[in-house]
Order: structure tokens, then sequence, then C-alpha cells
């Protein structure tokens, strides 16, 4: 077992985002392309030697490869030791809590997310710090430029490293721990949620249904709630991970996950339906006959956290995401506790996590979850949900009209128009930039313009400052658009339109979302001429 250096050269384009690298599997798979990453991970980091790091992923096409080239690279960049995952899998929550509990150096995880698999689909790798969560900008920063001066990596010549069975082996200096992926991760949920009310909600002849998607998170969900909460045998379905996820798209939303919206809008459907995505960190929520929204669900775990163990003792604060809807404020001014509003991505509640400002915190795009790691959690929110039933005794329709009935509903839509024409959003972008200052005042589409800006986030822990964060228009009533470029496409631009409305009428509480946003729906085409710059007559995704 020989460590050798390769000659390189800087490949273009290897900026990390806000949840890591994510090209398509091909490109990953390409001469250097993966090495030239992890090895710029170690050097922006300030080098492996020594450090003990956390690595596993989804599962995906490449997973199991990608896995022996880091462990080979980490074994010549002179790292004392990487827990991974049994056959290389690692749910995202499941790391990050590894990573905290064995107090590493931080941990590599491989996966593109919610982002379809396979040898022609995505791939991804980012490195999540020592506190658990995704590298901070400064971090990512230092990565990317490590990327720009690269001439070599180091690597190991050896044979792959059996990741089948779970134990202790050596790779030259360097100790590989092979652990079981799910047994930490559930000691923690026992240790959060009342398990014992949860077993007694299955004996009592409540049924539900947690789509896995193919993807990471089956095996966690049939141990967790088959295995140990008494769930009957096939509650969980799409349980096997599958490189391909089943030739599927694991991101939880009634488009992809069609299959569960069916049977839970069927007569004789479950009580309760949930699923998550490929690494396991988002999650969607549905009951018999009723949809919630990420956004509402976030709000409905806060304003019921004291009926969980973990949070009876109230929440210090919650955050959400700039694009969530303000669902969440009402119950935080309820609680008379803060309410922070964060850029998209992660990383950005990590802070307010760590310095015990915020409890629970979530982004409109699924994800949900709370200071127990520096992730969301998508199996979490749901044995969250799972803890309200079992001690509200109601269902999730009668929770939810109960929730409106105290707060109001904040109608709530995201509309996604994927693999646009770069310069084409970013012409539309900067459209609106342009007119910020000349909107508050206007009329659009019948509505006027109360404010308009480009959103700033002001860190309150560390006084950093991330700007261009995502294009806002407050409209009367309590109306808002967001307008705003996602990072984590891998061909084009993927233009992302939030649309939000107030209602607080009783009679009106339970409107269908689309027409109830109709108006709102109006001035967004309006303000940037959707059409107009994307060609698109309607959005690709509605959620």
């Amino acid at each position: 077992m020989t460590p050798h250096r390769v000659d390189t050269k800087p490949i273009d384009g290897q900026k990390p985002g806000t949840s890591g690298l994510r090209k398509k599997t091909s490109v990953f798979m390409s001469p250097h392309y993966l090495e030239n990453f992890v090895q710029a991970i170690f050097e922006g980091t300030g080098g492996a030697s020594g450090k003990t790091y956390v690595l596993g992923g989804d599962g995906r096409y490449f997973n199991d490869r990608a896995a022996q080239v880091i462990l080979r690279m980490a074994a010549a960049n002179g790292a004392a030791k990487v827990i991974v995952g049994k056959n290389a899998l690692l749910s995202t929550p499941a790391a990050s809590n590894l990573i905290r509990i064995n107090k590493t150096d931080g941990g590599i995880i491989l996966s593109a997310s919610h982002n379809p698999g396979g040898p022609d689909e995505d791939f991804g790798v980012k490195f999540n710090a020592a506190n658990g969560g995704p590298a901070p900008e400064g971090m990512t920063e230092k990565i990317f430029e490590a990327t720009k001066s690269l001439t070599s990596y180091q690597i190991l010549d050896a044979q792959d490293v059996d990741l089948s069975t779970t134990g202790e082996v050596m790779l030259g200096a360097m100790q590989i721990q092979v652990v079981d992926p799910v047994a930490d991760y559930a000691r923690m949920m026992e240790k959060i949620f009342d398990f014992n009310a949860i077993r007694a909600l299955f004996k009592s002849g409540f049924r539900m249904r947690f789509d896995a998607m193919h993807a990471v998170t089956g095996p966690y969900a049939r141990a967790i709630i088959e295995d140990e909460l008494g769930a009957p045998a096939g509650s969980v379905v799409n349980a096997v991970p599958s490189p391909d996820f089943g030739k599927g798209h694991p991101d939880p939303n009634p488009i992809w996950a069609k299959e569960l919206m069916d049977a839970l809008h069927a007569e004789d459907g479950p009580d309760f339906g949930a699923a998550s995505d490929g690494d396991g960190d988002r999650n969607m929520i549905v009951g018999h006959k009723a949809y919630v929204t990420p956004s509402d669900s976030l709000a409905v775990l806060a304003a019921n956290a004291k009926l969980v163990p973990a949070y009876a003792g109230g929440l210090a604060g919650v955050a959400r995401s700039m694009p969530t809807s303000k669902a969440l404020d009402r119950v935080a001014e309820s609680l008379g506790i803060d309410c922070y509003e964060t850029p998209t991505g992660w990383k950005f509640f990590g802070n307010l996590l760590d310095a015990g400002r915020a409890t629970l915190c979530g982004e409109e795009s699924a994800g949900t979850g709370s200071d127990h790691v520096r992730e969301k959690d998508g199996l979490w929110a749901v044995l969250f949900w799972l803890n309200i039933l079992a001690a509200r005794k109601q269902s999730v329709s009668e929770i939810m009209a109960e929730h409106w009935a105290a707060y109001g509903r904040n109608y709530y839509s995201r509309h996604d128009y994927e693999a646009v024409d770069s310069d084409a959003a970013n012409a539309l972008v900067a459209g609106l930039r342009d007119r910020l200052g000349d909107l508050p005042g206007q009329s659009v589409a019948g509505l006027k313009v109360d404010a308009a800006d480009e959103f700033a986030y002001d860190d309150p822990v560390d006084g950093s400052r991330s700007a261009g964060q995502g294009i806002r228009v407050m409209l009367e009533g309590g109306g808002r658009v967001v307008f705003r470029l996602s990072g984590t496409g891998t061909q084009g631009a993927t233009l992302r339109v939030y649309l939000e409305r107030v209602e607080t009428d009783p009679a009106r509480l339970q409107d269908d979302p689309q027409e109830a946003l109709a108006p709102i729906i109006a001035a967004a085409e309006a303000l940037a001429g959707i059409k107009e710059h994307t060609g698109r007559d309607a959005p690709d995704v509605i959620t």
C-alpha cells in the first residue's frame, strides 16, 4: 500500500453551492474530477493529517466507487480514521449525528439530495464541518480556491475495502470503522420522541404509509417505524435503496410522490402519509385527503412542540428561510420567541443552532429540523408528526383546521421553471433588480406594491453578511412574491417563484391554494414577464 502523488491541473466549475458540488454523474466519473475536488476539500480545510472523518452517501449510482476513492485519498493524505456507513450508506442527518457524537473533524457526504440518480443523472459531494452542518461560506470559498490551484492529488495504491461488514480494518496507517448506518440515529430518535405513545397509536389501528422513494431512508424507516414502533409490515414502501431510485425522482412533493398522494386521497386511504428524499433530509406530510405544505408543517411543529419530550421545556427560538411562508412568524409571535429569517441553504441555520438562539428551523423546500443535528431531517419530521397525532388524538385535517383558525392561513405555493436558459433567467432577475426602487406604490395586476428589495442577511451570531439572496416584492394585504434562481440543479437554471397570501376570514380557510393565489400569480407574471423570458406557458413543477 503505497501513497503516491498524481499530477493534475485545475478543472473549471468546481465551486460548491449551498449543498456541495453537484454535477452529472458522468462528469464526476471523468478523469481526475472527483479526486481533484476531494483533494481541494482536504487542502481547503487545513489538510487531513491526523484527522477523523465520517463518510457515506445515499446509495445513488457511483456512490460505492466514489467511497473507495475517497478512503484511499484520506489514507494517502494522512487521515487517522474514517467512520463509514455499511456499504457506504448514510442518510445526511445520520451522518451529521455521527460527526457530532464522535467529535470528528467533519464528514464527506455523497449525494445530490432530491435530484435523480443513475449513470445519466446526478451525483454530488459535500463537506460537512465539525458541528455536523454543511460547510459555511467561508469554508466553501477556501475549497473553491483550492480547486483553482491544484497541481496534484494524493491517493493510496490499495485494493477495495470490504464495507459490507461492520467492524474495524486498517487501510495503510488509517483506521476504518464500518458502522451500522441506522443504529445511532435510531437511538437518538428514541431520546427525542415519546415512542410509547406512538406505539399505542399504531396499536389502536392507526394506518400510515411511508414512501422511501427507493432511497436511503428506507432502512431507517423500516427499522424505526415498523420494527421499533410496531407499524404493520408494509407500512414503509419502496424501502430498498436503488442506484437510480427505481428510475424515479426522489423529491418528496405531490408531483414526484404521486402514488403516495393517490393512496392518501382514496376513500379507504391510510390515516397518515409521508415521504422522504434521496439522502433522507427532506420530507412530505400528508393526511387522509389533506396535503400539508412544508411551510405549514414547520408552523404546526412549532405550535405543538411541547407535546414532544425533547421540546417540552419550550423553544429557544425558531428560524425559516426567506422564501418560506410567514406562517411560522405568527406562531413565534404567539409563543413570545424570536423568529429568524435566513437565506436559503441549511448552513445558515448552523450558527443560530450552535448559539442556542433557535431550536426548530425549516425551509419551504421540504426541509425541517432542530438542534438535534445540524442538517434538515426528513424522518425526524415524520416522527414529530406521529408524536403530535398520538398526543392530540386528532386527524391531520382536524389539526390543520384548528391551526388555521387560531393563526390564519398563509396560502402558499412555489412555481418552478426548470432547465431555463441561464442567460434568460439571469436577465429576468436583473430586470427586476433594476426596477426595485421604482416598484413601491405601483399597481401590478390590480395589486399595490408596498415594498420591494433584494434580500440580504446579516448573521446575528458572527456578523457576516450574505447579499443577493432573492428578489422580494411585498403586496398590499400581506401578499408576497419572491423570485430566486436555484443552485441545486445540474443544467441550465431553475427559476423559483414563491407566492404567498394571508387569509384570516374563517369562511375562506379551506379554499384551493392555486385559486386563492390567483391574484398573486397574475402579479408575478406582470412583474417579471416570466413567459417572455423563459418561453414557458406554465411552471414545470407546482408545489
